[in-house]
């Protein structure tokens, strides 16, 4: 490893401010990233990312060299042509949410985000599907090798690449465009892709070239977001809790095995106290359906798909009878 990073000149940012944003563009909510580049500012490629599961189980010392070794390989071809143009520099100091901070305030990457979502709800031109940024390679159906970033690791049954022909040990090249050496690559162009149509992917099956595109649907850039701290503010907490019901229970009740159903307990939060949530009553459903799962299922639902402010109903079972109570989500 150290042979393949004296190859580059080191440069490590401990600041996001000062930063220019146009070049140096990553998911701010990971807590450590990496860019190969050139003295022209081409960018071969970027390293890091994570999901809401771990923040390393996407990286590897493996991984990083692998994209190391296939930075050097690009700059060496010296095909990429100039940079795209980007326009004119862009700083976080300088978006309005940021000015309204104390001066001395330190600026954490994940706050570019919340500067930015406070400035177009300003505007009013905040939109809920902004919160789907760097979608994982699975939803499209693909999960990459965490050693070899452009492997193909994974399949998911009846999903776009399975739709498009791509299999196991097939090799990406490009994806939307950019070229693909690691999960952060293949994250990054997900990113830059559409809410709903075609992404076009070129991709290697024993060694024979292939391209095609993806047919994505609305949605297809959902993913859990729990784990975001620029989207805390925004997440709801809905406080209830308890014991989960047995399978004897659910069958007396005549609740489905499989979905999540709890005895609030004694303990009942004032919110929930004002709302109407009594100690003893059976949660069974949010806005009229059942939750698969346990507790931490129903409320990890919750957490997920709703955002703060969001109307909503919780279903109960109370002597005997189901009933619904309405709630915002706070």
């Amino acid at each position: 490893m150290n042979e393949i990073a004296d190859s580059f000149v080191r440069v490590r940012l401990v600041r996001i401010t000062g930063v220019d944003l146009s070049l140096f563009e990553f998911d701010f909510d990971c807590t450590w990233f990496g860019f190969f580049m050139n003295a022209d500012e081409m960018i071969y490629g970027r390293y890091g990312g994570r999901d809401a599961g771990s923040d390393d189980s996407r990286i590897s010392l493996a991984g990083l060299k692998y994209a190391a070794e296939q930075a050097i390989a690009r700059h060496k071809l010296a095909t990429e042509g100039k940079p795209p143009s980007r326009g004119g520099p862009i700083f976080v100091e300088q978006m309005p949410a940021a000015k309204a901070r104390k001066r001395q305030d330190c600026i954490h990457c994940h706050q570019i985000n919340e500067f930015r979502r406070a400035d177009l709800k300003l505007t009013g031109k905040w939109d809920r599907n902004d919160l789907w940024v760097y979608p994982l390679p699975e939803n499209v159906g693909i999960t990459l090798d965490v050693d070899r970033g452009n492997l193909v690791k994974a399949v998911k049954e009846s999903s776009a690449a399975a739709k498009l022909g791509i299999k196991p040990g097939d090799s990406l090249v490009r994806l939307n465009g950019y070229t693909v050496a690691s999960f952060a690559d293949g994250q990054f162009a997900l990113h830059k892709g559409p809410r709903t149509g075609m992404i076009l992917v070129e991709w290697k099956s024993g060694g024979i070239p292939m391209s095609g595109k993806l047919d994505v649907a609305e949605g297809w850039r959902k993913t859990n977001i729990t784990w975001r701290s620029s989207m805390l503010d925004i997440l709801p907490s809905l406080l209830i809790s308890g014991d989960d019901l047995a399978a004897a229970e659910k069958k007396a009740l005549a609740l489905p095995e499989k979905n999540a159903a709890f005895r609030q307990d004694k303990f009942v939060h004032s919110t929930m106290k004002a709302i109407g949530i009594q100690k003893g009553d059976i949660i069974v459903g949010f806005n009229g359906k059942g939750i698969e799962g346990t507790m931490e299922d129903f409320l990890g639902f919750v957490r997920r798909e709703h955002l703060v402010g969001d109307k909503a109903t919780v279903s109960i079972v109370r002597d005997g009878k189901q009933m619904e109570i309405p709630l915002t989500l706070k």
